[in-house]
């Protein structure tokens, strides 16, 4: 419970830190559009008068100078805004666990076995929707995690992490599902997991190939599309309205951040061996390690 009370108060402080920066934000914004006005006035009497004389360039290279400094500073205030909200994210994520550990239950996180079906697959929706964008600086690369962007070798995922789990169904047939990592042992190299859709009903126990650590952060299409999928890449993909993972090609990647993938999942009961394109957001689409098609 002390923890608790140290968690609320230090997401509380975080929260009005946010507000203040959000505030800063609008301020830096407002002061920048008098200069941008003064932009496009320049360029209306430039062309009234047709013509670009020496003042006018000079005049013009001082406001776009002022505007690049406007906007980088804008920029870096959006900047810690954003790690505001992952510090408060991470840190909500830490307080769950410690609860689920507890086997304390709040009416937002239910325990998985007694939670709707209807209910869980909305909290998966609102998983993907908040998977925070990856916004880099100039010339930076998207980091491992982005997108289809895969972990580095040695990555080891942390408990409460999402993944796609190969576990052997009760038929002895060997599906991926989605999970979430319980704990790493590195003596044993072998994940803890739970599946999400029976929590506390049967906990699974995995090598680090049958786990795929899913994506971290939205790849921007705009700004970083070589850290999407392209088209016809064969992926593993979660099934709409399901907890599994299945082998689908890409039909079409995103266009647009908030976008998500359309893509065609292996079914033999059509004429051409796939489904009709279904969309899956960036969270749930991650590699296949398995290339030959079964």
């Amino acid at each position: 419970v002390a923890l608790w009370t140290i968690s609320d108060t230090k997401i509380a402080e975080l929260l009005t830190e946010l507000h203040q920066l959000i505030k800063q934000t609008q301020e830096e914004r407002s002061r920048s559009e008098h200069n941008l006005l003064n932009i496009q006035k320049t360029h209306e009497r430039m062309q009234t008068e047709n013509k670009t004389s020496p003042y006018y360039r000079t005049k013009l290279r001082g406001l776009y100078t002022t505007a690049k400094a406007d906007a980088e500073a804008e920029c870096s205030i959006l900047r810690h805004a954003l790690d505001k909200i992952a510090e408060i994210k991470s840190l909500l994520e830490e307080r769950r666990i410690a609860a689920k550990m507890a086997g304390v239950y709040s009416d937002s996180d239910p325990p998985r076995k007694t939670m709707r079906r209807g209910v869980l697959m909305t909290l998966l929706q609102q998983s993907a929707m908040t998977l925070p964008l990856w916004i880099g600086k100039p010339g930076d690369s998207p980091p491992p995690l982005c997108g289809a962007t895969p972990a580095s070798s040695d990555y080891v995922a942390k408990q409460g992490d999402k993944v796609a789990a190969r576990v052997k169904a009760v038929d002895g047939d060997e599906q991926w599902i989605l999970a979430e990592v319980v704990s790493y042992s590195h003596s044993t190299n072998k994940y803890e997991v739970d599946d999400i859709d029976e929590e506390g009903k049967e906990r699974h126990t995995l090598s680090r190939r049958r786990i795929i650590p899913l994506p971290q952060w939205k790849a921007n299409p705009e700004t970083d599309p070589e850290a999407l999928f392209s088209k016809d890449q064969l992926v593993l993909a979660l099934y709409p309205q399901t907890t599994c993972f299945y082998r689908a090609l890409i039909h079409t990647p995103p266009h647009r951040p908030q976008d998500d993938y359309s893509v065609l999942f292996e079914d033999t009961s059509y004429a051409d061996g796939y489904s009709p394109p279904l969309n899956v957001a960036q969270r749930y689409v991650v590699a296949c390690k398995e290339n030959k098609k079964k």
